[in-house]
């Protein structure tokens, strides 16, 4: 690996504080990158990185991908100028392909009831199962900030949660009655295995259960629960958040919920509760319902 990237990303992992997943998805990009292009950064042009995107295009690669990979490169580069290894960012005029604008898919509530109570056993690994459903739903958390929490990140007596987002920026979620009860629940199935670790969630051996373990659990409950399609941990984010406008909250409560920094981020759910609302319509309304019978369009 060029002296450079590494460089890059050890300002990226220390200096802006990026996961460990940024990280990885910062070296693979730049990797993908160089291995196209074959010429070391300080010869790279605009031409280079022009010629890059479309080949990613020409691809088929999704325009979200083409998009993140280039955000890469003007990261790394804008780097490269600042420390003075070359004279200006050949990424900054490069333009973004304009990304497919696709909704986040959510469950209903019913669906999300039923994945979130599947867990119905004792032990220790159902409860630990039953509380990480309720708080990727419950708390709306993203699956890195789950795998994060420690038991110091927990205050049970008021209910509250310290959640880690991006950037390492922290703030204070409220934790539902049942998301508590399970949580509680589980804690204490917890304090029988005796271990040390600090990390609230634990595999069966007690080590710090893993982003790809959480993942797994979401998708084994998705199916036994027989929802069709493709069901992540993100699922249930996008379920909490557009749950919360349909019952009438604020958009900028959703945003200090969810951690995101921008608002616009947050504004994609009134797009999806906007297509609920018209299927609603679609499916319940005499007007709608009789001009569908009549065959007219």
């Amino acid at each position: 690996m060029n002296e450079q990237v590494k460089e890059f990303l050890k300002y990226m992992e220390v200096e802006r504080g990026a996961s460990k997943h940024t990280i990885r998805a910062y070296r693979k990009d730049l990797e993908t990158f160089f291995t196209t292009v074959k010429c070391p950064p300080d010869r790279v042009d605009v031409s280079d990185i022009r010629g890059f995107i479309a080949q990613r295009l020409r691809e088929k690669k999704s325009k979200t991908s083409v998009n993140r990979q280039l955000a890469t490169l003007r990261s790394f580069f804008r780097f490269l100028h600042r420390e003075g290894y070359i004279k200006h960012n050949p990424a900054r005029l490069v333009p973004n392909p304009r990304p497919e604008k696709r909704l986040p898919r959510f469950l209903s509530v019913d669906e999300t009831f039923s994945l979130v109570e599947k867990p119905q056993e004792f032990g220790f690994l159902p409860t630990r199962n039953r509380a990480i459903l309720e708080l990727l739903y419950g708390c709306g958390l993203r699956v890195s900030e789950l795998a994060s929490l420690t038991l110091d990140d927990i205050d049970l007596k008021e209910g509250l949660l310290r959640v880690k987002g991006k950037r390492r920026k922290e703030r204070i979620v409220p934790i539902g009655s049942k998301a508590l009860s399970a949580l509680k629940t589980y804690i204490v199935e917890r304090a029988l295995m005796k271990k040390e670790s600090l990390s609230l969630f634990l595999n069966r051996n007690g080590n710090p259960l893993s982003e790809r373990g959480i993942r797994n659990i979401v998708v084994r409950y998705s199916r036994e629960t027989g929802l069709s399609g493709r069901v992540s941990p993100h699922t249930l984010r996008h379920s909490f958040a557009t749950h919360l406008l349909q019952s009438g909250a604020d958009l900028r409560v959703i945003q200090e919920l969810l951690g995101h920094s921008s608002l616009s981020s947050t504004q994609v759910y009134t797009h999806l509760d906007l297509s609920h609302l018209m299927d609603v319509y679609d499916k319940a309304h005499p007007l709608s319902n009789h001009k569908k019978s009549r065959g007219e369009k």
